[in-house]
């Protein structure tokens, strides 16, 4: 199937703004709820969604993936393989609830935490059945659905939950507000792809295909289950190590920090094709395409880093509610680790365009088994404020080992990044030291912009931005054919 640039560059600018729409949708949900229930009762809220979310590894096994890139492929053969992932998804459904089930009693929950438990254990299975639609789709390559899906979705949560916090109907109904969500995206996407394609959701067990979906789906679901731990082991640990106000505290605070990742989710997706194509065609524009994205995940991630952290006493109590200012401490840590996890994503990107998914899967197996010791350690010595410190261990982790075999790929400019890299990091001390003088006398949100336009007046003063960066990384993010400057040139990367 071919796709023109037009589509591809459609595709990819509606999904990025669907998700950026999704994403605020989302935070601001999650204000109204810290602000309507006690710290405590979010932290059983975040524990319910965590637990039951760690669960759908075994579900789903990396077969998202598979059905995507076999759709891509083949057109023709995405009903037999959609038939088959329902067959077996549906088959373990009943197990993995019960298994669920199983554990929440046997960890000794109170029954008002077992009771979301149960209910976002349906909410598990029924996304997990919704990504398989949304995976076809995508090998389809219409995002258009799935944006506009999860728009909707989000839409339907945020009202019918404000509805629920105003009657104050409890932890129980407020958290199945997000089932409701979940089945209209599971009718909507299997609508359109009956509709739209005739792939129909025909559950099926065909041995010889399920067999072949199994071994081609290993190594994604091996990958996937590193990332589900390290996503919800710090809140499950901290749940059992310290309590369940600590667990809303950190959730406030990672909530906060991680807002804005989507942004480095859709630069991956974006600069994934360019390096696949340069792997193969051209390890010089590798290199330099390499080295042209860290330097842009650098160049937004740190200000929002140094931004947040100067700020961070400002703005956790307004939005959150008093209550959660123990947060900022964990959020100021958080956001330490920013700068790591934004080039971790390029560093995983050229990993897997490179043929080393192998070597990705091992980091990412090396920073979950850091990230559990770590948390059984620091948990009980500084309790909320561990699971913070251990997102930031994990992910200087990953960029120690990642930088090296990603060096052994490509020949990038060490020197070069490295200078960019103190230029931008200039800026930002500077803006810093402005947000925090002016914080005292203006309110935040007339000092965040005042803070934009210094970084960035400051990044031009030492040539660390220019007008033809901001050209190719809209093309970039566009994918279009984002011409690579050489870096010996003025734009300084």
């Amino acid at each position: 199937m071919v796709m023109s640039k037009e589509n591809l560059a459609k595709n990819t600018l509606f999904f990025t703004t669907a998700l950026a729409i999704q994403k605020l949708l989302s935070f601001v949900y999650f204000i109204f709820i810290a602000r309507a229930i006690s710290v405590e009762d979010m932290g059983k809220f975040s524990f319910a969604l965590g637990f039951s979310a760690l669960f759908g590894m075994f579900l789903d096994f990396g077969m998202s993936q598979v059905l995507t890139r076999e759709s891509a492929r083949n057109k023709d053969e995405s009903q037999k393989y959609l038939s088959n992932v329902l067959g077996l998804k549906l088959s373990g459904a009943l197990f993995v609830y019960l298994l669920i089930v199983l554990m929440v009693n046997i960890m000794g929950y109170p029954e008002i935490t077992r009771n979301m438990v149960y209910v976002t254990g349906f909410i598990m299975i029924i996304d997990s059945l919704t990504v398989s639609f949304y995976s076809v789709l995508r090998g389809m390559q219409n995002l258009i659905f799935e944006s506009l899906g999860v728009i909707i979705n989000q839409v339907i949560v945020l009202i019918i939950g404000l509805l629920v916090i105003k009657l104050d109907l409890g932890l129980v109904v407020l958290i199945t507000v997000y089932l409701i969500g979940s089945l209209f995206n599971l009718i909507y996407s299997s609508y359109f792809l009956s509709f739209k394609y005739k792939v129909f959701p025909r559950p099926q067990i065909t041995k010889k295909v399920v067999i072949s979906i199994i071994k081609i789906s290993l190594p994604f679901a091996i990958a996937a289950l590193f990332i589900r731990v390290y996503s919800y082991i710090d809140i499950i640990l901290l749940s059992k190590l310290a309590n369940d106000e600590a667990v809303g505290i950190y959730s406030v605070a990672y909530k906060a920090a991680f807002a804005l990742q989507f942004i480095a989710t859709a630069f991956s997706a974006a600069i994934y094709p360019a390096f696949c194509k340069y792997f193969v065609s051209s390890k010089e524009m590798l290199a330099k395409t390499f080295e042209k994205s860290i330097y842009y995940l650098i160049l937004i991630a740190m200000p929002l880093s140094v931004g947040v952290i100067t700020i961070a006493d400002k703005i956790v109590g307004p939005l959150f509610g008093y209550e959660y200012n123990l947060s900022i401490l964990p959020l100021q840590i958080l956001m330490l680790a920013m700068v790591p996890v934004f080039i971790t994503f390029a560093i995983g990107a050229i990993l897997n365009a490179a043929n080393k998914q192998t070597q990705n899967t091992i980091i990412l197996g090396i920073i979950t088994l850091v990230n559990i010791v770590s948390n059984l350690i620091l948990i009980p010595l500084f309790g909320y404020i561990g699971p913070a410190i251990s997102v930031l261990i994990s992910f200087v982790v990953f960029f120690i080992i990642g930088m090296p075999i990603v060096g052994r790929i490509v020949e990038y400019d060490k020197k070069h990044l490295f200078v960019s890299f103190l230029k931008i990091l200039f800026s930002c001390l500077v803006m810093g030291l402005v947000v925090l003088y002016l914080k005292n006398y203006m309110h935040f949100i007339i000092v965040i912009p005042i803070s934009i336009v210094i970084y960035f007046t400051l990044l031009f003063v030492v040539r660390g931005f220019s007008k033809r960066d901001i050209l190719q990384l809209k093309n970039l993010l566009l994918k279009r054919e984002a011409k690579i400057y050489d870096i010996n040139s003025n734009t300084n990367i």
